[in-house]
């Protein structure tokens, strides 16, 4: 049987902790800022945990993770 290829968009985008959960940035921070809060950017700065119900699509495309 051959190995698993996993996912390489996913792998650059998703990370595990070590409980075994999927971490993952926030979404809408790149571009058109000017008009979002300031409170609003800070607080998508940092980093979250997916919820179980997301995290199985995420672990079924990183096999190795």
């Amino acid at each position: 049987m051959p190995k698993m290829k996993t996912k390489r968009g996913a792998a650059k985008r998703f990370r595990k902790t070590a409980s075994g959960k999927i971490k993952r940035g926030h979404a809408f921070t790149s571009h058109i800022l000017t008009k979002m809060s300031t409170k609003r950017k800070r607080n998508l700065r940092g980093s979250t945990v997916m919820k179980d119900c997301d995290a199985k699509a995420v672990k079924r495309m990183l096999p190795y993770i």
